[in-house]
């Protein structure tokens, strides 16, 4: 019969240890950084730096409420590609209004494994189509081994 020698019996326990912790660590992360939500930036750079993104992790929505510089911002969850891509709202769900990304801002979970399309619907798509103000995330599993 063969036996496993105490350094692989260590290795594995580690491996199965540092598996576990990756399960369990969701991350929080503020879109755009420092940047918040905001017109005019390339939230789709943003994405391509600061993913992969996993199933529980937060994301963050952040913006001054409405003031003489800017209408507001808010927050939809489009339900498609097509939505995304033509900045149509017809079946959007609003998930965040103007006032709500001040202070803490506005969390999001991502607890399922799809795509999630986001934008700004103001100024009838303006801020989604002309300011940038979109992103999409499709969060992957934690794999168990």
């Amino acid at each position: 019969m063969a036996s496993i020698s105490y350094t692989t019996q260590g290795f594995i326990l580690l491996l199965a240890a540092a598996s576990l912790l990756a399960v369990s660590e969701a991350k929080t992360v503020v879109v755009g950084g420092s940047e918040g939500w905001r017109f005019g930036f390339n939230y789709t750079e943003w994405v391509l730096q600061n993913s992969p993104f996993y199933i529980n992790d937060e994301l963050v929505f952040k913006y001054d409420p409405p003031s003489g510089k800017n209408s507001g911002y808010s927050v939809y969850l489009l339900p498609n590609l097509w939505s995304y891509i033509s900045c149509d709202f017809s079946k959007a769900k609003i998930l965040a209004g103007p006032n709500q990304g001040a202070g803490e801002g506005f969390k999001v979970e991502l607890n399922q494994w799809r795509p999630y399309y986001f934008a700004s619907g103001d100024k009838n798509g303006y801020n989604c189509k002309d300011g940038l103000m979109k992103l999409f995330a499709v969060p992957l599993p934690h794999w168990n081994n």
